[in-house]
């Protein structure tokens, strides 16, 4: 009797799950994939909003280092030199020059030619310096905005240039473009791309002497404005043009502002585009309530912006940067 009674026992000790068990067993597992897959589709999309966000910052801290490397090499003067001048002469056109709302062919002479269909209105921003060493690489101690050596120039046609602008590229992304002059002639490379718009305004020193301390902001239109005004001396052409580039207020350009507005790739949607800025103002509300309507493009409205690309994630970037040698 105890062997049977023992048997039965064993049989119900090695019975399998029923199916109402493995239907609950299966259900609950079902339940923990869903919410653990949940959880990793969570994570793997804050990772690349994350991506997204630094990768943006990235080419923005990228692109103001280099204009403000550029911006800054303006005032270089190679001391060690007796190739190149200690000082730039009065008569020297002025190293900082700029354009409104312009583009730029890539193989045209400096800033010459300028294109009205900007992106967004866009400014030209174009820089000149002194070069250092012999030869027109020079000694690496100065370079374009490109990147190649620039020597040191014994005439003041000889100088560098590294001139920013924006242009669109062959799929129709707009890219911050530097220009430059090469070995072979002029050409022009993309420092980053995604660009929505780019908006500079010049620091004007109007102290008389100047002390190097911009009393305010202006665009290149406004500073071509106070030059046109200026009444030049001299009895010839020559003399006049040398009067002028004594007087131009592009040589009391104490500091420069950029600012850049940029858009992630493709498939970097910001998610709180709805909710987000309808417009965005480069240089800040204030400005552009006061200047919107005669600088294009510190102010640029969301809906003006391509379909393709209107919800995308955006970074404005800023930076304000002082030239080493102030006016003098």
């Amino acid at each position: 009797m105890n062997g049977v009674h023992g048997m039965h026992a064993d049989r119900c000790r090695h019975r399998g799950m029923s199916l109402v068990e493995l239907l609950v067993a299966l259900s609950l597992g079902a339940l923990l994939m869903l919410a653990a897959s949940a959880m990793l589709l969570a994570a793997s999309g804050s990772y690349g909003d994350q991506s997204a966000s630094a990768r943006l910052d990235d080419n923005g801290r990228y692109a103001l280092d280099a204009i403000a490397r550029a911006v800054r090499q303006t005032a270089y003067v190679n001391w060690d030199s007796s190739a190149a001048p200690v000082a730039h002469a009065d008569y020297d056109s002025a190293n900082v020059a700029g354009l409104d709302a312009h583009s730029l062919g890539k193989n045209s002479e400096g800033i010459s030619g300028a294109l009205p269909d900007a992106v967004h209105g866009s400014d030209v921003l174009a820089l000149r310096y002194y070069g250092a060493g012999k030869e027109e690489g020079g000694d690496g101690s100065v370079l374009n905005c490109a990147g190649f050596g620039v020597g040191a120039a014994q005439t003041e046609a000889q100088r560098g240039w590294s001139i920013f602008y924006v242009a669109q590229g062959a799929d129709g992304e707009g890219e911050l473009r530097c220009k430059y002059r090469g070995a072979n002639g002029w050409g022009a490379d993309a420092v980053i791309r995604g660009v929505d718009g780019f908006q500079v305004l010049y620091g004007l020193d109007t102290d008389t002497p100047p002390d190097g301390v911009a009393n305010r902001y202006v665009n290149a239109s406004a500073l071509d404005a106070y030059d046109a005004a200026l009444v030049l001396a001299g009895a010839d052409a020559a003399a006049r043009q040398r009067d002028f580039h004594r007087r131009t207020h592009w040589k009391r350009v104490a500091s420069v502002r950029v600012a850049l507005l940029l858009h992630g790739e493709a498939g970097q949607v910001d998610k709180l585009a709805e909710l987000g800025p309808a417009q965005f103002d480069l240089f800040g509300p204030a400005y552009a309530e006061a200047h919107g309507d005669d600088d294009t493009g510190v102010r640029i409205a969301r809906a003006a912006l391509p379909a393709a690309t209107r919800s995308r994630l955006r970074q404005l970037v800023q930076m304000s940067i002082v030239l080493r040698n102030g006016p003098a």
